[in-house]
């Protein structure tokens, strides 16, 4: 079983999406589930409105996921495992305060080491903490190995014990830190395959050490991936780029191939499922650049089904789709072309130069019959206007566009004919 795990939060950065579309693909390509873990501590504000949010987002990008879990709902369970512990002497209360713990940290800092947990807590009797009245947290004992694993995108993984150190796993409020709340999480939920930022690298062998601990010996395999660098601008969300106009079939198609190899440049998640390998990624960085991504928007645009990118423009028609497709030259997401869409049906001016043959060929529009193609219509306003081609050619333009360039008429007009008296109005 695969997992996604994130806060609920109201606008999903694009590594965090990267992260669910890639545990989504390696459980589709292993006919495993994958399942939603929602990291909340039962009190987070704006809880209900985060977790539709995330919803909406995996919902938007297919990613069904077969249940929905909790943290917080847990909490019970990540308590009875920290008294196991306890009891089985793998872990002991730690009596030592925030400032006592602060001096420490800012004594290694002085020394040029790395901050290493004393143990003086660990070496309490029985009797010393029992008669203890001071709140404490729970520690893990460090590990007596080094914590090893073989992950497909860095290669294998050594750490030793004191990196991994006497670390807290329940706070002086009862409540678990992250690592062993998750560890706790995917030993309970039979987590199998991992894929995290490797941001979360330091929290691996933590996890690792917490399940060994708790007896528990089923193989978990991690791949950490290297976050997204975004070339010349900051960070983007999921949201901002969806209000920008970028489809969300782009959009994964891109977060896909980020320093990837793939065997085509455009393609969906299902196609993708089919050939999708973690071991494939880079270890290194790769750069998100918004250009690429628009050009890639517009294949997605042009391979889009015609009807459902005309709800985009306010119809329910695959003409205005295949209208909008006219404008991919010009335009590289919805929001670049929707202006160009609603300028066709919006009033034209004709307080300018050509505004009189515009006025001429209003009214013929509106009183001329149906032709199929558009050779046919404009040889008929020619006739009946006296114009040539080229003279009638930016007048009829700007009256059925409202801009001077864009598409071939002869290309636009298979899809507006059946408009044209609401567009001359």
């Amino acid at each position: 079983m695969l997992r996604f795990t994130t806060a609920p939060v109201t606008d999903m950065p694009l590594d965090a999406l990267r992260i669910a579309i890639f545990n989504y693909l390696v459980a589709k390509r292993r006919g495993e589930r994958f399942v939603l873990r929602f990291e909340d501590d039962g009190q987070m504000p704006d809880r209900e409105k985060g977790e539709r949010a995330v919803l909406e987002v995996m919902a938007l990008f297919g990613l069904k996921q077969h249940e929905i879990y909790y943290q917080s709902h847990n909490l019970t369970l990540h308590q009875h495992m920290a008294v196991k512990l306890l009891g089985s002497r793998d872990a002991f209360a730690c009596f030592c305060t925030p400032k006592e713990l602060q001096a420490q940290k800012e004594a290694a800092m002085k020394a040029g080491r790395p901050y290493r947990y004393s143990g003086g807590c660990d070496r309490l009797s029985d009797a010393e903490v029992i008669d203890n009245e001071k709140p404490f947290t729970v520690r893990i004992k460090k590990p007596a190995t080094p914590i090893t694993f073989d992950d497909p995108v860095l290669g294998r993984v050594i750490v030793t014990p004191e990196e991994v150190d006497s670390f807290v796993i329940m706070e002086a409020d009862k409540r678990p830190t992250h690592p062993f709340a998750t560890a706790v999480d995917d030993m309970l939920q039979d987590i199998t395959f991992v894929v995290r930022s490797e941001e979360e690298l330091t929290d691996t062998p933590r996890e690792i050490h917490v399940r060994n601990r708790l007896g528990y010996d089923k193989k978990v395999t991690y791949a950490h991936l290297p976050p997204v660098r975004f070339k010349e601008r900051r960070p983007l969300g999921v949201r901002e780029l969806i209000e920008e106009g970028f489809l969300p079939e782009a959009i994964a198609n891109y977060l896909v191939a980020l320093g990837n190899e793939t065997p085509e440049r455009v393609f969906t998640l299902d196609e993708a499922a089919e050939w999708f390998d973690v071991a494939s990624l880079s270890d290194t960085p790769p750069i998100f650049d918004l250009e690429e991504l628009r050009a890639l928007n517009r294949e997605h645009m042009r391979r889009h089904d015609a009807r459902e990118l005309s709800r985009a423009f306010g119809f329910a028609d695959p003409a205005i789709g295949e209208a909008a497709k006219c404008f991919l030259e010009e335009g590289g997401t919805i929001r670049e072309i929707k202006p160009k869409i609603d300028a066709i049906f919006a009033p034209k001016p004709f307080g300018h130069a050509h505004g009189e043959t515009m006025r001429r060929l209003q009214t013929l529009v509106a009183e001329s019959p149906y032709f199929e193609d558009f050779d046919a219509f404009e040889s008929h306003l020619c006739r009946e206007t006296g114009l040539t081609r080229e003279a009638l050619a930016l007048p009829l333009r700007l009256l059925l566009t409202g801009a001077e360039t864009g598409p071939e008429l002869r290309d636009l007009y298979p899809h507006i004919k059946t408009y044209l008296q609401e567009i001359v109005q």
